[in-house]
């Protein structure tokens, strides 16, 4: 059968683990990935000499031009857990060990029951698993080799008239810079045994062994995995790459090539890159055919569609990229997956960074994808991981292929990093491509499931390439937990006194990861007690510092609350007061609002997913979430985009839709609502008036309408003075001015055409009265927008209004919504051109008993409004987001500031979905462990006496 008429047999991806530079699991790699970290650091004194091997000159015999590369952390290994003898451990190559650490991680967590039990016993069947690895030459093999080398030495040396007896002392000098020979050598140095060792730890008995296609040694060993499952010759597969030769004579070959680069540094796909630098890694992935992962209910990470293969064949060197040889790899993939690259939108390139390599690739997928047949330009994300951790050769296609699937599974369009600007010659703007610089997120309407691919190619013409996708709920199999990479973790601890309060902060155990800190200090907090304490720290040694600073304010203050950034204290009963949501109106949208949410939290994501579904949806998620930009101009435009009235107004209300869905998750119900301008429409919402595709219909119909109605430049300034400062003001100007907003006793916005708003300022100017014009696309509610009246009414008696469920307080008369709904339209229509009475509105609330205000929506405008209204009468302002700061911190914050307050949330649902990392005491470490890195253990060169080297810190989540 023909491939186009073949279809492969859908593979699940059930489980992974990693080890990677500066990443001792995959939540690690992912949280390094999504953050954009750079991990290629100078050659570690545990692994060569530099000043023995790096020259400067490229063309230096025997040397390297290139002396920086990204290295595994060090680990604890116990040979006793793996069934060997401690006196083997030098006579065994790292890699063969540290693959056993992987595997071992990883089978331990596969269970067909979901159970875990931490002995592979879920692994059913192990007649029918199998382990194929992709991994090369190992390190032990060159270090033997050298040995063998004996009766040159003694030549030479000989030839220069050194005696037969100074000759064999020197050579025996020379032999102690390597490992002696051990019965366990043999099987120490041979790379299949990297998989025969697993088989034989574990008891599986299925296919072993390990396949080397150079740099594409993983994905090859993965296409053979999945004929194994299809052949039904396997029930799970482990599979994936592992490569820890970073040796100097690996440099060597790499330099001699030359595709290292001299710089020192991997940046695929940019104007400056000149090459690539070398990594280490291990990725492993457990398989099983779909229907089988579905059957069992495994946790499902992704699900493999196709994989193609090819090799180049005749060509011009054995080590140069042929677009001809991955144009097939490709075009087989999509062969046997059932769908074409034009539903792709993620690819995890090979990029090497080599500028012949970059640019054969790009090359291949333009050829591949701009025959799909889609018109439009840039809608797939192209990256390479070796932007951050270099080149893994064996290991590259895994550690692509893990990027890849924790992308889909967290819905998350990760970065590449260190790209300035595309190079030029790859033509990316007229290109299927973008370079995605930062972690956005993967917003997708609900026409199919998320699709990525990945890439990996190697010396000797052989090239892969897969496809995958998300794997949707409905067949059976179960989600896969997420991995937890939030920036920050909210700490909550409570005491029935100041003093109780202070010794509970001395008292907490901060050597645990601050992940679990977290949830067990929320799990245990209640509004009930007296005191109360907030933090939202970065790390533990952050929360270890805030925790010093707050017993040093309990302990000198005798305030009833302290509010700091990050840190916040209050006292007493709860508070009993009303709770207020405030929405924003245009003029506070930027683009990426709420993406640091919609990457943490699914809720959030759902919002935009809907809305990209939406009639011009597509058009408002490019708006707020546009392609990564270079130049400043480009950046310019993309803000005024999103400023434009049509574009702004759906987007705030967006941004504001998304954070209603978390506070309504987490269980916090607001008494009343308001808004100030276009926020009005979202409060209605939030009461029920009309749902949230009626909302995002009205604002874009509301900004079109607006937009259209008024025909000649406008302004709007905000003036710090009283209103009858500025009336007298806006009278001396003369004009087309207005008053349009009364936002607090100290602030007024005045509207008009551009030309009174310059005459203006410079009468403020003259009388010494603070102002500043505003980032608005016109002059709001003045008469200048009577033409949009009418079509607006005409549009909402198109809308379903329903009666609010709650007070709904409006800017025109700072009164509540009448129920009926047509009286409701007119007064939408009519608070279009009435000016807002902010400052009475939020007095009315304060009479009504509201006493916390909840700011819902991009900014902290609102918040900061109330403050100045209010002064010093009790109260609460709180704003769930700040631009400049990550979205799940503003959220932390709020949600502090609520709790030490009394108002308290459901915070397990902060937690929903994602894998709960072991926060027990720490295993006493094996009397017989080791330190093992990258590096083999117990080799006597470098020798002992140089300076120790400190591996990289790990990540700790």
């Amino acid at each position: 059968m023909s491939e186009a008429g073949r279809r492969q047999c859908p593979v699940a991806i059930v489980g992974f683990d990693a080890l990677m530079p500066r990443a001792l699991d995959a939540a690690e790699f992912w949280r390094n990935v999504v953050s954009g970290q750079d991990l290629i650091t100078e050659v570690p004194s545990t692994h060569w000499l530099v000043d023995d091997f790096y020259d400067s000159d490229p063309t230096a015999a025997d040397h390297t031009y290139c002396r920086r590369g990204a290295f595994l952390p060090e680990i604890e290994f116990d040979p006793t857990e793996f069934g060997l003898l401690p006196k083997s451990m030098s006579a065994t190559d790292t890699s063969q060990l540290l693959a056993l650490f992987v595997a071992g991680r990883l089978l331990s967590g596969l269970s067909g029951d979901g159970d875990g039990d931490g002995d592979g016993h879920g692994l059913g069947d192990r007649d029918r698993v199998g382990v194929i690895l992709g991994c090369t030459a190992l390190e032990m093999l060159g270090q033997m080799a050298t040995r063998s080398g004996r009766p040159g030495w003694l030549a030479g040396l000989r030839r220069h008239g050194i005696s037969q007896d100074e000759a064999e002392t020197i050579c025996d000098r020379i032999t102690e810079l390597s490992v002696p020979w051990q019965e366990s050598t043999f099987p120490g140095l041979l790379t299949n045994v990297v998989a025969g060792r697993i088989a034989k730890t574990f008891d599986l008995h299925g296919t072993n062994c390990t396949l080397d296609a150079a740099c594409a040694s993983s994905l090859a060993a993965l296409s053979m995995a999945i004929g194994e499952l299809e052949l039904h010759r396997a029930d799970l597969v482990l599979t994936g790459g592992v490569d820890t030769l970073n040796d100097p004579l690996t440099f060597l070959c790499f330099s001699k090539t030359p595709a290292l680069s001299p710089s020192g540094d991997c940046r695929p796909f940019a104007e400056s890159a000149d090459g690539t630098v070398l990594g280490e890694g291990l990725s492993m992935f457990a398989l099983k055919r779909l229907e089988d992962a579905e059957r069992d209910g495994d946790p499902i990470h992704a699900v493999i569609r196709g994989v193609g293969s090819s090799s180049d064949g005749r060509s011009s060197a054995i080590y140069t990229p042929q677009k001809d040889g991955q144009v097939r790899a490709m075009r087989r993939a999509y062969g046997v997956a059932g769908y074409g690259p034009e539903t792709v939108e993620l690819v995890e390139a090979h990029g090497t960074g080599t500028l012949t390599g970059d640019a054969t690739e790009v090359a291949s997928l333009r050829d591949v994808f701009d025959r799909a047949g889609r018109a439009d330009r840039q809608w797939c994300a192209l990256g390479s991981v070796k932007s951050q951790i270099g080149h893994t050769k064996a290991a590259a296609g895994a550690a692509g292929l893990l990027k890849a699937t924790l992308a889909l599974q967290h819905r998350v369009l990760p970065p590449t990093a260190k790209v300035d600007r595309p190079h030029p010659a790859l033509d990316l703007e007229t290109s299927p491509f973008y370079l995605n610089t930062a972690a956005r997120p993967w917003i997708h309407p609900g026409t199919g499931p998320r699709r990525a691919a990945v890439s990996s190619f190697g010396f000797g013409g052989t090239n892969f390439h897969l496809t995958l996708e998300e794997h949707r709920p409905g067949g059976g199999g179960r989600p896969a937990p997420r991995l937890r990479t939030m920036p920050s973790e909210l700490v909550l601890l409570g005491a029935d006194s100041p003093g109780a309060l202070i010794d509970r902060c001395a008292g907490l155990d901060v050597d645990r990861p601050l992940e679990t800190i977290a949830r067990d200090t929320q799990e245990r907090f209640t509004e009930i007690s007296w005191a109360r304490l907030a933090i939202v720290a970065t790390s533990t040694s952050d929360l270890a510092e805030r925790l010093g600073r707050a017993r040093g304010l309990l302990g000198r203050e005798a305030a009833t609350a302290l509010s700091f950034p990050g840190l916040h204290y209050g006292s007493g009963p709860p508070e009993d007061g009303l709770v207020a949501f405030l929405f924003p109106g245009q003029g506070v949208q930027y683009p990426g609002m709420s993406g640091d949410l919609a990457m943490a939290y699914p809720d959030a994501l759902a919002v935009w997913d809907q809305v990209a579904g939406w009639e011009h949806g597509d058009v408002l998620c490019n708006a707020v979430f546009p392609r990564p930009a270079f130049e400043d101009g480009e950046r310019e435009a993309q803000e005024a985009w999103l400023t434009a009235t049509e574009q702004a107004q759906p987007a705030t209300a967006a941004h504001s839709l998304v954070l209603l869905a978390l506070l309504r998750r987490l269980g916090i119900r607001a008494d009343c609502v308001a808004g100030h301008s276009f926020g009005e429409l979202t409060a209605l919402h939030a009461a029920g008036v009309l749902d949230a595709a009626g909302l995002l219909r009205t604002a874009r119909r509301r900004g079109e309408l607006m937009r259209a109605s008024v025909n000649r430049p406008t302004a709007m300034v905000a003036v710090s003075a009283s209103q009858a400062d500025v009336e007298s003001a806006v009278t001396d100007a003369g004009g087309a001015l207005w008053i349009s907003g009364r936002n607090a006793p100290e602030q007024t916005v005045v509207s008009g055409t551009r030309e009174a708003i310059d005459a203006l300022l410079d009468e403020l100017a003259r009388r010494r009265l603070p102002a500043h014009r505003l980032e608005t696309a016109l002059a709001f509610h003045t008469p200048l927008l009577e033409d949009a009246a009418q079509p607006f009414l005409e549009h909402l008696r198109q809308v379903d209004i329903q009666s609010p469920s709650m007070s709904v307080y409006g800017n025109a008369d700072a009164a509540c919504y009448p129920p009926e709904p047509d009286e409701i339209r007119h007064r939408m229509t009519a608070h279009l051109t009435a000016p807002v009475r902010f400052s009475d509105e939020i007095e009315e609330m304060y009479r009504a008993g509201v006493r916390t205000f909840i700011e819902v929506g991009p900014g902290a405008v609102l918040s900061g409004l109330v403050g100045r209204i209010f002064g010093g009468r009790p109260h609460c302002a709180v704003n769930l987001d700040r631009r400049g700061t990550d979205g799940v911190t503003s959220l932390h914050d709020a949600l502090g500031r609520l709790a030490v307050r009394g108002i308290t949330a459901d915070y397990r649902q902060l937690w929903a979905g994602y894998a709960e990392r072991n926060g027990g005491p720490a295993r006493e470490p094996s009397p017989l462990a080791v330190r093992l890195s990258g590096t083999n253990y117990g080799k006597p060169y470098p020798p002992a006496e140089q300076e120790e080297w400190q591996p990289p810190t790990p990540c700790l989540l």
